[in-house]
């Protein structure tokens, strides 16, 4: 049940990923918006009518920064994805196939996604210097964002960090020590393993 719960969790934050990462609203101005990887542009007034653009390869990014940070969240949504598909294929398959799912294997995945992908927004507003986002934005500047806007695709991102690292926190295989022996307790509530401790 619980393995359920926690993969079902661990797919909602790889689809809120996704969506963050394919959004182009993490900047925007009343006629222009632009993410990391896609931009839109309509008329004034006139929203609905939007004109958008994919940067499908790292040369057509602006910057040396954007595409650092374009390379970091994808890793870092890869390795978020990759998480998923372990919790997923865990919790839909036999226990005896594999014992010990409370590992440390998924935890650490997902902490190293949050990880990488909080450098890549960190590194992502050091684009805010570049001549594309100057001509959008007008007087933006390393990590100010002149006219542009923060838009919900950032703040999306940034809660997903929030969410993946808690995820990571909770599942962690939790030791105790009782009496000169580990005990580490997994995520299925049938199984404890016990190790012997080694004295020194």
């Amino acid at each position: 049940m619980a393995g359920g719960v926690w993969a079902a969790v661990g797919l909602s934050l790889t689809c809120l990923s996704a969506l963050s990462l394919i959004s182009p609203a993490w900047f925007q101005t009343p006629t222009f918006s632009f993410g990391v990887l896609t931009y839109c542009s309509w008329p004034p007034g006139n929203s609905w009518n939007q004109s958008c653009t994919t940067f499908w390869s790292l040369e057509d990014m602006p910057d040396a920064a954007w595409r650092v940070s374009a390379s970091m969240l994808l890793g870092g949504w890869l390795l978020l994805a990759s998480s998923a598909v372990l919790l997923l294929s865990w919790a839909l398959g036999p226990k005896e196939l594999c014992p010990r799912r409370g590992s440390g294997l998924v935890p650490g995945m997902q902490a190293a996604a949050a990880t990488i992908t909080t450098v890549g927004l960190l590194v992502f507003p050091i684009s805010l210097a570049s001549p594309f986002t100057k001509e959008v934005c007008k007087c933006s500047s390393l990590y100010h964002s002149g006219k542009c806007q923060l838009g919900w695709g950032y703040v999306t991102a940034i809660l997903y960090v929030l969410l993946a690292g808690l995820l990571s926190i909770v599942g962690w295989p939790r030791m105790t020590k009782v009496q000169g022996r580990a005990i580490f307790f997994s995520t299925d509530t049938d199984r404890i393993i016990l190790t012997l401790e080694t004295i020194k």
